[in-house]
């Protein structure tokens, strides 16, 4: 082990404390970079690395299949470790000042395929009445609009246009926009609202969706109803509105849907935040290729 990196993991004990455990994981991360520069070229040592021989071990860790919360927490180290060495006066230059980790990927948005969601909303008993109404309702809208959860019980009754078939939602930061709905959907809001005018007269602020009290429904109930209702379906771990928004998404997508248009209608700021979902239908095209096709197996 090099003296430098002795005196660092002295300082990180004596001066700041770290804990024995943190302090062994500093050790062996930086004792992996100094056999790395052994290994590829032996007249390099820690005080004469540049940017591009991190960046090179950096890339050998990634070919090697480690993941970028391990390889990032690697490269903290390192940044530490010359940090200290620039206050010593042992360099001048830290080699990390370029340096930037590897992006942890993000997980593509998990979804209900469209038979789940057939069956759910055509086969599947809500309850009579008004509640089972709006229980089904919600779970349709969710689908058909794409709309947040925040969104859903933010609306009023004024909001649904039945002439334009067009439903106002105000979304982050009070942006307003159009979302059009369908025959389906419009036969189900009117239905929905005959049974509720019936069975709860006054309700909280001209609100859509509410409790038989009357009260605005709350992100909380949305959440544990919709969750309770996929399970009859789905065993996808993440069972939330968050889900039907992706799943509307997705659905769009796979029926040949504009991606501009897509962002629209979810509200995006930026397409590059809607294009999540192309990976998604990128992802079902080659499940089903890799199902399909008789060499695809091979």
């Amino acid at each position: 082990m090099s003296a430098h990196i002795d005196s660092f993991l002295d300082y990180l004990r004596l001066e700041r404390a770290y804990s024995p455990r943190t302090v062994q994981s500093y050790g062996m991360d930086l004792n992996e970079f100094e056999a790395y520069l052994r290994r590829t070229d032996a007249e390099l040592t820690l005080e004469t690395v540049d940017a591009d021989n991190v960046r090179n071990w950096t890339m050998e860790m990634m070919e090697a299949g480690q993941k970028e919360t391990s390889v990032n927490r690697r490269l903290s180290a390192l940044r530490s470790f010359y940090r200290y060495l620039l206050r010593k006066g042992v360099i001048k230059v830290s080699p990390m000042q370029t340096v930037k980790g590897p992006k942890k990927k993000k997980p593509l948005p998990m979804f209900l395929r469209e038979e789940e969601m057939n069956r759910l909303l055509d086969e599947t008993d809500f309850g009579e009445g008004f509640e089972g109404e709006r229980d089904r309702l919600i779970i349709e809208m969710f689908y058909e609009t794409g709309m947040r959860r925040a969104e859903l019980v933010g609306l009023n009754e004024a909001d649904v246009d039945f002439y334009r078939g067009q439903i106002k939602v105000t979304g982050k930061r009070n942006k307003q926009r159009l979302i059009p709905f369908g025959e389906e959907l419009g036969s189900a809001l009117r239905l929905y609202m005959e049974e509720k005018a019936q069975e709860v007269p006054e309700t909280e602020d001209g609100a859509l969706f509410v409790q038989k009290s009357g009260r605005r429904v709350t992100d909380a109930w949305v959440y544990t109803m919709v969750r309770r209702n996929l399970s009859r379906v789905t065993t996808i771990k993440k069972r939330s509105p968050h889900v039907l928004r992706h799943t509307f998404a997705t659905t769009m997508l796979n029926h040949d849907a504009e991606l501009e248009a897509v962002k629209e209608l979810l509200g995006h700021e930026s397409v590059s935040t809607t294009e999540i979902y192309t990976h998604t239908t990128f992802e079902e095209l080659k499940n089903a290729y890799s199902k399909a096709h008789p060499r695809a197996r091979k």
